[in-house]
């Protein structure tokens, strides 16, 4: 068991490096020599091939006859996992307070995919981000909700692009807590007709950790 730990933390040593990981995530890209990328990096030629050797017995990169370096199939494995780690410890100080709640393993292991997200603080600012992700909205909408704050400056635009033919797929929490004048919000906007024309649907949950909400364009997701 010891041994897996040694060769794993061999694995981040090599990352470990700010000008090595550059060095790998630009070989991903395309194939390059030292002479150009110590060009790019604003470093010294010496200095850039260290860094490539050093790749190189890491199995990471190699060298091709004409003197250029490409990535290896490891290393394009490696490179892959990168944007994970790269959203962690951007959002670090956020997830040392948050966890990922009851989201799937699977979609976990793709949490890199929220590289280009920005974070997004202070209630209002959300439930603005909230209104135009509606608003936006052209084919559908989908919600994961614990909590339903349906107050009428956001049933509203939700309602209008409803009306548009945009289709409604909900989530909610089983102990869901929701507005008392949601009730009539919904009466007032005519909410029952978009169920039976089949725009909206809904469905129950026993436990609902993570709020999702999203169209075909944007997402915003908050972590509990």
């Amino acid at each position: 068991m010891g041994q897996d730990y040694e060769s794993s933390a061999n694995e981040f040593l090599e990352l470990a490096s700010e000008q090595r990981l550059a060095i790998l995530l630009r070989l991903n890209e395309q194939k390059s020599k030292v002479s150009v990328l110590a060009k790019e990096l604003d470093a010294t030629v010496p200095e850039v091939f260290r860094n490539f050797e050093r790749l190189v017995k890491a199995d990471l990169i190699t060298k091709d006859s004409d003197g250029s370096y490409g990535i290896t199939a490891y290393g394009k494995i490696v490179c892959s996992q990168v944007p994970s780690l790269q959203f962690l410890s951007r959002n670090r100080k956020y997830f040392k307070n948050h966890d990922f709640g009851d989201v799937p393993q699977k979609f976990l292991q793709r949490v890199g995919a929220l590289i280009e997200g920005k974070q997004i603080k202070g209630f209002v600012k959300v439930m603005e981000q909230w209104k135009e992700i509606y608003k936006n909205a052209s084919e559908y909408i989908c919600n994961i909700l614990f909590e339903v704050p349906y107050s009428a400056d956001l049933v509203e635009p939700l309602v209008k692009t409803i009306e548009n033919g945009t289709k409604l797929r909900s989530i909610l929490s089983e102990v869901a807590i929701i507005p008392s004048e949601r009730k009539q919000i919904f009466e007032k906007l005519g909410f029952k007709k978009l169920i039976e024309r089949g725009l909206v649907e809904r469905k129950m949950k026993e436990s609902v950790l993570i709020v999702v909400i999203l169209n075909e364009k944007e997402a915003c997701v908050m972590f509990p």
